[in-house]
């Protein structure tokens, strides 16, 4: 054999054997070293980074949910179908009449011209996140409050990716996910024929494509949620301009302005019902190792910042983020209230205020933690709740399950997945599940 022929093969050698080790590290991963409880509460271990050349990945593939078949309550709770047979349920709002809106939606299709784009499309799939999105609002009625939607029809269609909806005075607000819009809608119309009317442009496209809602207290104003376009600024800082932050939308004059940001993907929105503070769920980065950073629930006072992408945990500096830090966020990051556990991804957040559960759940915050996939083993996948305190700030304990047997024994398959948040006009507390096509109800046994 000649010299030449010998290096083509050793060439060869050492690029399957790269392959291989990719594959085997794949598969393998770098597993979580803690249980969630640990990484969770408001003094939770903040791990050592990890950082990840190539992600821990752990796809849990929808199995569905047979017909009598339920997510597994808390004692003294129990658990029903509120609807079913829905694509891909994500957000709900209540009327003041009782009816429930669902946006059955998803991300825009994902281009599929690159490496990258072929392997995020492979993962949605394998979650059963992959489904094209329906762009349409759904209307849900229990007329007879026996705690199951008899009627269920296409309120409006032809949206962009819709998610966050509020309504006050006559007009319904949904956020697209490149942009607010309105429609002029009373309670008890089953249909939406009008066009929209845009308010403001959101920026879209690339990651985290969800925007949510919620009304202040007083109806002047809508706080919208943006999520960040990537894990650590890594495509540029300038594609994440008004992203990875919570803006608020003034509805008399029409302006909106930044009024949190720092926040990777805030999600949940809820104001506290005795503060009258704005809370958000958050899911933080990914790649640093199954233990950290954790996703967090906390509160957003005007202006603060969290410090994405430099920063997380107030004092944790990410060595990963090229773009240059600016030098007034050291002394202003503020710390994140209540840790939730690693890759958990919490999205739905709904305060106990006039709920119909037991006492037990009278004060503090329901959490839906949808699951991630960079985390062996697989974490969330519930339903929880944190206790909150007199003054509105979260119990120094571990939150207490509501809703699980989202996952199977083995962690290897999910009947579905529990996303966002709401309560019914009885105060159930409805859970939208988005791979299994169900809303739940969760009541007092």
């Amino acid at each position: 054999m000649t010299s030449a022929k010998r290096n083509v093969f050793v060439f060869v050698g050492l690029i399957l054997a790269i392959i291989v080790g990719i594959i085997i590290y794949l598969w393998i991963g770098n597993p979580a070293d803690m249980t969630v409880d640990e990484v969770s509460g408001t003094d939770p271990v903040i791990a050592p980074a990890e950082m990840e050349t190539f992600p821990t990945l752990k796809l849990l593939e929808p199995s569905g949910w047979a017909d009598a078949e339920t997510p597994v309550a808390a004692e003294g709770l129990k658990v029903s179908r509120f609807a079913d047979g829905l694509t891909h349920p994500r957000s709900m709002l209540t009327l003041p009449n009782g009816d429930v809106l669902v946006a059955e939606t998803n991300s825009q299709q994902r281009p599929a011209d690159s490496l990258k784009g072929k392997v995020m499309n492979f993962f949605m799939e394998k979650v059963g996140a992959g489904v094209k999105s329906p762009d349409r609002i759904k209307l849900l009625r229990d007329a007879d409050k026996d705690g199951v939607a008899e009627q269920a029809g296409v309120l409006v269609e032809g949206l962009t990716s819709p998610f966050g909806m509020v309504w006050t005075e006559g007009t319904l607000y949904v956020a697209n996910t490149d942009s607010l819009v309105s429609f002029p809608y009373e309670p008890g119309q089953t249909k939406i024929d009008a066009a929209p009317t845009k308010l403001m442009d959101l920026p879209g496209g690339e990651n985290h494509w969800a925007r949510n809602l919620v009304l202040s207290p007083d109806g002047e104003r809508i706080y919208v949620s943006v999520g960040s376009a990537s894990n650590i600024g890594e495509k540029g800082m300038d594609l994440e301009e008004g992203r990875a932050a919570i803006h608020e939308f003034n509805i008399a004059s029409g302006t909106s302005r930044i009024y949190g940001e720092g926040l990777r993907n805030p999600t949940g929105l809820a104001f506290h019902p005795q503060s009258g503070e704005l809370w958000t769920t958050v899911n933080e980065r990914d790649m640093l190792g199954g233990d950290g950073p954790p996703d967090y629930l906390t509160n957003v006072p005007i202006g603060v910042n969290y410090g994405w992408p430099w920063i997380y945990w107030r004092f944790e500096y990410d060595p990963r983020v090229e773009a240059p830090m600016p030098q007034y966020l050291q002394e202003y990051v503020r710390w994140p209230e209540y840790a939730l556990g690693a890759h958990v991804a919490p999205l739905g957040l709904k305060f106990a205020e006039g709920s119909a559960l037991p006492a037990r759940f009278a004060s503090g915050a329901f959490v839906a933690r949808h699951g991630s996939w960079n985390r062996k083993p697989a974490a969330g996948y519930d339903v929880v709740f944190v206790g909150f305190d007199e003054r509105g700030n979260p119990l120094d304990e571990l939150p207490k399950p509501v809703l699980t047997g989202f996952m199977d024994a083995g962690g290897d398959e999910a009947h579905g997945r529990p996303t966002m948040l709401e309560w019914d006009q009885t105060g159930a507390l409805l859970v939208s599940d988005d791979t299994g096509g169900i809303i739940w109800r969760v009541t007092g046994s």
